[in-house]
Parts: structure tokens; sequence; C-alpha cells
């Protein structure tokens, strides 16, 4: 995977912290550093691989941001059995659960995931015992 150089607060700015990049803030446009910050794509889930000293002032970070390289990485996400084939294209559509305390509810309902688009299952990992009784699957999506 191709290395990315951005900014992110100071406090995230860790080897090995995962964030999904929602998009630019409002106080984003008229900043100097936006050529270098903006490189991202809003919705994906990318990794910290270097934290490097340099930091700038930042209007909505706590602190200062400092200069990283990330990774787009894929997203874990539980699928439908039936769905779940490895190299296949899905239309994503998060899963009906009322059940918040599932240890899966996060991966059935990913905010690095956009209801309707599609996505390339890369991996199947593991079946998912679905409280619920529905056969589920762990898979990579990028």
């Amino acid at each position: 995977m191709e290395a990315i150089l951005t900014l992110i607060g100071e406090n995230l700015a860790k080897k090995g912290v995962r964030f999904v990049y929602l998009g630019p803030a409002p106080e984003c446009r008229d900043c100097k550093m936006r050529n270098v910050c903006l490189t991202l794509e809003a919705g994906k889930m990318y990794e910290v691989k270097e934290v490097r000293d340099k930091t700038h002032e930042c209007k909505i970070h706590e602190g200062k941001a400092k200069v990283v390289k990330v990774e787009k990485i894929p997203v874990e996400a539980v699928l439908p059995a039936k769905i779940s084939v490895e190299g296949s294209v899905i239309r994503y559509h998060s899963e009906e659960c009322p059940d918040m305390t599932c240890p899966y509810y996060d991966k059935c309902h990913s905010l690095a995931l956009k209801d309707g688009a599609k996505y390339k299952i890369s991996r199947i990992k593991k079946d998912v015992k679905c409280p619920d009784g529905k056969s589920m699957k762990l898979v990579l999506l990028e």
C-alpha cells in the first residue's frame, strides 16, 4: 500500500493508531496547511505508519497537528455468510440489529462504510456467532 503524508492531532499521532477520515471541517477552508492535511479520502480507514517531529497550529485539534505517514487499510465488517465470497464486489448495507452490547455491533455498523456503496471483499477472516442466530462472517472490505 502507498504511504500518504497528512496531519492529525498530536494526541492521535501514534504509530499503529487507526482512524476513519470523515472529511474536512469548515475551519480547514482557509488553513495554509490544507494541501498537506486534506490528502485523505472521506469515509476511508487509515493507520498511522510513521510519526514525524514537525508540528503545525490547527484550529480543529486540541494542541497542534503532527505530520504523519498513513496507509489506507481495509475495513473489518460483519456480513451475511451468503454474500461473503472472497474477491466479490458487494453493495454494503449495515445489518439491522437491536443488540448494541453485541461484540460485533461496530463491525455490523461501521462508520468507515457507506450504506449502498460498493466494496470488494478482500478476505474472509472467520465465522461470527451472531446472537440473533444469523449466519455471518467477519470480512475485510476495500
